[in-house]
C-alpha cells in the first residue's frame, strides 16, 4: 500500500469533519515543565468515540458505501476503540456492525460498543484470534469484513495529524503509539504531505515487541502479548503493510512498560485533568522515559484515546504496580 496523497488526505478530512469538529491541541505548562521542554497534546480523547481511531472509521465506511452501496453489515475485530469507529461510522450509513472482542475485554468499552448498535461476539484470549473469527464470519455471514490497517483507515487517522502539523509545523519530534499501525503510518503520510522535517518515533508496549522487534531486524517477527493496562498496543502479529511502511520512513520505535503508561496516565491527569486509557497515554510516557534527550527539543505527543476502565484508573491513580 502506498500512502495516502496530500489531495487524498484533504479529501478524507472533509469526510471527517461532516461527522466531528478538528480536536484541539494545547501546550499545557504542568507537562512542559515535567518533560523539561515544549510540548504539544493532540486530544484525541475529544473525539465522539473518546479516541482517534473514529475518523479511519467514518473514511472507510463512507468510501465503502459509496463502492458497493448494496452490502448490508461489516464484521470486524477489536480490543475496543476501532469497534467503536466501525460501530459510530456504520449507524451512519444504516449498517449492521458485528464486532468481535477476546474474553476479558475491557467491559465499558464493550458497553460503548453495544451503544452504538453493534453486535458484540466475544471469541478467543487475544486480538489475532479474534481477527481470524472475524475473518470466518465474514465468509459464514456474507459480511464485509473491514481489517484493522487499511488504505482509507490511514487516510482519515491522518486529518488528526494534518490538524497537528499544520498548527504546530516545527515539531521536532512526534511518539505515536503503535497498535496495528494505523496511526504511525498517518502521522507519516501527513508529515510526508506537507513536506515536514519532524521525526516519527513509533512507541509499543514492553510487553507486546512485535513491532519493534521487527523494525530493529528489519522482518517479521511475531512477540507475545502480556500487557495488562495497554490493551490497544496487545499485538502479537505485525500487519505486513503497516510494517513495510514503518520501515521505510519511521526514525525510531521504542518500548514503554505499564509502569511507565501508568505513570503517563497520572501524570496526564494531575497535569490536565484529562483522563488517558493506556495506549493513549503511551506516547507521553516515551517522553517521559527520554526526557533527558528531549530538551530544548519541541515535541508532539497524541492523546489518543480516553476509553479506559473505572476499576482500572482507579488502581493507576493509587499507584499499583503493573510490571509482572
Amino acid at each position: 500500500m502506498g500512502l495516502p496523497t496530500k489531495s487524498e488526505l484533504e479529501a478524507a478530512a472533509q469526510v471527517v469533519y461532516r461527522a466531528m469538529p478538528p480536536t484541539p491541541q494545547y501546550s499545557w505548562p504542568l507537562l512542559n515543565e515535567a518533560l523539561g521542554t515544549e510540548t504539544w497534546i493532540k486530544h484525541e480523547n475529544h473525539t465522539p468515540t473518546g479516541a482517534f481511531k473514529v475518523r479511519g472509521g467514518l473514511v472507510y465506511l463512507d468510501a465503502l458505501a459509496r463502492r458497493s452501496p448494496h452490502i448490508r453489515g461489516v464484521v470486524s475485530a477489536t480490543r475496543g476503540n476501532h469497534g467503536q469507529s466501525v460501530g459510530f461510522a456504520a449507524r451512519r450509513h444504516g449498517l449492521q456492525a458485528t464486532i468481535v472482542v477476546p474474553h476479558g475485554n475491557s467491559k465499558e468499552k464493550n458497553a460503548a460498543m453495544r451503544a452504538l448498535g453493534v453486535e458484540l461476539v466475544e471469541h478467543g484470549t487475544e486480538f489475532q484470534e479474534s481477527r481470524e473469527h472475524a475473518a470466518r464470519l465474514a465468509e459464514e455471514q456474507r459480511l464485509h469484513r473491514i481489517p484493522s490497517f487499511h488504505h482509507d483507515l490511514v487516510s482519515g487517522v491522518a486529518s488528526y495529524w494534518m490538524e497537528l502539523l499544520t498548527a504546530q509545523p516545527d515539531l521536532d519530534t512526534v511518539f505515536v503509539p503503535i497498535g496495528q499501525g494505523s496511526g504511525i503510518c498517518a502521522a507519516i503520510a501527513a508529515r510526508n504531505a506537507l513536506g515536514r522535517a519532524t521525526r516519527i518515533v513509533g512507541v509499543v508496549s514492553a510487553h507486546a515487541l512485535a513491532y519493534k522487534l521487527s523494525f530493529e531486524q528489519r522482518r517479521k517477527l511475531e512477540s507475545p502479548v502480556s500487557t495488562v493496562i495497554a490493551d490497544g498496543m496487545a499485538c502479537r502479529v505485525p500487519d505486513d503493510e503497516s510494517l513495510d511502511i514503518i520501515m521505510k520512513y519511521a526514525d525510531n520505535v521504542v518500548a514503554v512498560s505499564d509502569d511507565e503508561v501508568a505513570a503517563a496516565m497520572r501524570l496526564y491527569y494531575t497535569a490536565t485533568h484529562n483522563v488517558a486509557e493506556g495506549a493513549g497515554a503511551a506516547a507521553l510516557a516515551a517522553a517521559m522515559q527520554m526526557k533527558d534527550r528531549l530538551a530544548g527539543r519541541r515535541i508532539g505527543l497524541p492523546l489518543c484515546g480516553g476509553n479506559v476502565d473505572h476499576d482500572q484508573f482507579a488502581r493507576v491513580l493509587q499507584g499499583d504496580a503493573w510490571n509482572r
